[in-house]
């Protein structure tokens, strides 16, 4: 054999190693974030489900939960995905011939991007439906009962619902871009049609986005104030502790005498009352005894570092707005080449990408802080060991759609110069100005509504309840009556 023959097989050997420790790495973190979400999601499922008299209920919830921790783990990898990316750039730059880091090279971070793309095509199209409609399949009439026969019927119902939904898309496509060459295209199954549908999914995805974030922004200072002890200036815990115990025990003589109330009591929701009663009751002894340090300036930090992200979010915007305005570069857009490692994606340089990904990772919370608080999916909110599988499968398929909507979100809003890599950047509308220019706008608008109101409303009714205001008999002229519950107490 020639040099030259040598040199080609040497080359391909080289790619061969190379796509193997790829699989390899892949393979890894995929399987610790399935472990990860089977551990979650087994404290919340209802065990009744699977411990059912009838093993058919109990093998087809097995299997329906199996699905779900698959759709959760590619949620948390959507979610890891834009971060992961920027450190890893940050990381390739600060040492770009580290043997050690060899293996974090830009055709990992893309085939990363590539297989996060295709898993939630798959879980979104597929599985999730599967999924449902294996858990309330009954199997077709005459035909023998068992798994095999629900695995028929959700097969069938799978096909017309993924012709329903084609259609549609055809449909909606044709309306929106109406020419011979995207009505053609259509007929690319693999290439363009999963794309535009998950394009369509995704922007669905980033409106939630824009309405829940803001909401979550907002309710952020409340849930941490809940979570974190508060100076005694703010808070009374012994008076809370006292109307505890006093409702524990009220609650639970009316279970002890039944017969002594004329109208009809609910025992089961008597008794959860009384378990969450104590559930209070020892946050509130925890808090008690909790330190100074903790009282005192754990609280205040918080709510600091929670108002500089808020902010600091929304300066971000305002700036990505101006530059919109400016520069046409400042529009998302997909990544072709493997740029990775060559140049940093924050002016701050390695400071900069670390508060990237800290404003990600914080919107994303928020954003699912809002989810679950707004009135269209308060239902939806999981519970511990009581969470329903139909429920399970809504909350996966809730979070998979915020989750993969997420590297879009941030680069539209400019969080991060980190141009969308794979299909993720082959989205028709992210070219469109008017589109990005007025979500920039609405998600700047919105988050400094909600945040300039619940937060001034906050400080209010704080400074309200530490002077002891909320007890007067009369409503004082600026501030609102106080309930029938608190004067009583």
């Amino acid at each position: 054999m020639e040099a030259a023959d040598y040199e080609v097989l040497s080359v391909r050997e080289q790619l061969f190693h190379e796509r193997v420790r790829e699989c390899i790495i892949s393979t890894l973190l995929f399987a610790t974030l399935y472990i990860l979400c089977h551990i979650a999601l087994t404290r919340f499922k209802k065990p009744a489900e699977f411990t059912t008299v009838d093993d058919e209920d109990a093998t087809v919830n097995k299997i329906a939960l199996e699905l779900c921790t698959f759709t959760l783990a590619v949620a948390l990898g959507a979610v890891l995905l834009l971060p992961f990316s920027i450190i890893s750039n940050e990381v390739l730059l600060s040492l770009p011939r580290n043997y050690y880091i060899q293996w974090l090279n830009g055709s990992l971070i893309h085939g990363l991007w590539n297989l996060v793309f295709l898993f939630s095509n798959l879980s979104l199209i597929f599985l999730m439906p599967f999924a449902y409609f294996f858990t309330e399949s009954e199997g077709f009439a005459g035909s023998r009962k068992g798994v095999l026969g629900r695995v028929y019927e959700t097969v069938v119902m799978l096909m017309f619902l993924t012709l329903l939904v084609l259609g549609m898309v055809w449909v909606a496509s044709a309306i929106v871009d109406n020419n011979k060459a995207s009505t053609e295209s259509l007929y690319d199954f693999w290439e363009y049609y999963l794309c535009y549908l998950y394009s369509c999914i995704s922007f669905l995805g980033v409106l939630l986005l824009l309405v829940c974030t803001p909401l979550g922004l907002a309710r952020m200072f409340s849930v941490t104030g809940k979570l974190l002890v508060k100076p005694r200036l703010l808070e009374d815990l012994e008076e809370q502790l006292h109307c505890s115990a006093f409702e524990e025990a009220a609650l639970t003589r009316r279970i002890c005498n039944p017969t002594s109330c004329w109208l009809p009591l609910d025992m089961e929701l008597l008794h959860r009352q009384v378990l969450a009663l104590q559930t209070q009751r020892v946050l509130l002894e925890k808090r008690r005894k909790a330190s100074a340090w903790q009282r005192n300036l754990g609280y205040p930090l918080a709510m600091l570092c929670l108002l500089v992200l808020t902010g600091l979010s929304v300066l971000i915007v305002a700036i990505h707005i101006l530059e919109l305005l400016i520069d046409e570069a400042a529009m998302p857009r997909g990544m072709q080449g493997a740029s990775l490692g060559q140049v940093s994606f924050s002016k701050l340089g390695s400071f900069g990408a670390v508060v990237q990904v800290v404003l990600i990772f914080y919107l994303m919370v928020s954003s699912v802080v809002g989810f679950y608080s707004s009135p269209l999916f308060w239902g939806l909110r999981p519970r511990w060991h009581d969470t329903a599988m139909t429920q399970i499968i809504g909350n996966c398929v809730c979070l998979l759609v915020l989750s993969s909507a997420l590297p879009v979100f941030s680069r539209t809003l400019g969080l991060t110069r980190l141009d969308l890599l794979g299909d993720f950047g082959r989205f028709n509308w992210l070219g469109n100005f008017y589109i990005v220019f007025l979500y920039n706008a609405a998600f700047a608008g919105l988050t400094t509504l909600c945040l300039v109101k619940t937060f001034t409303a906050a400080v209010r009714a704080e400074l309200i309840r530490a002077f002891g205001l909320d007890r007067l008999p009369l409503p004082v002229s600026g501030f609102p009556r106080a309930s029938r519950k608190t004067q009583h107490q």
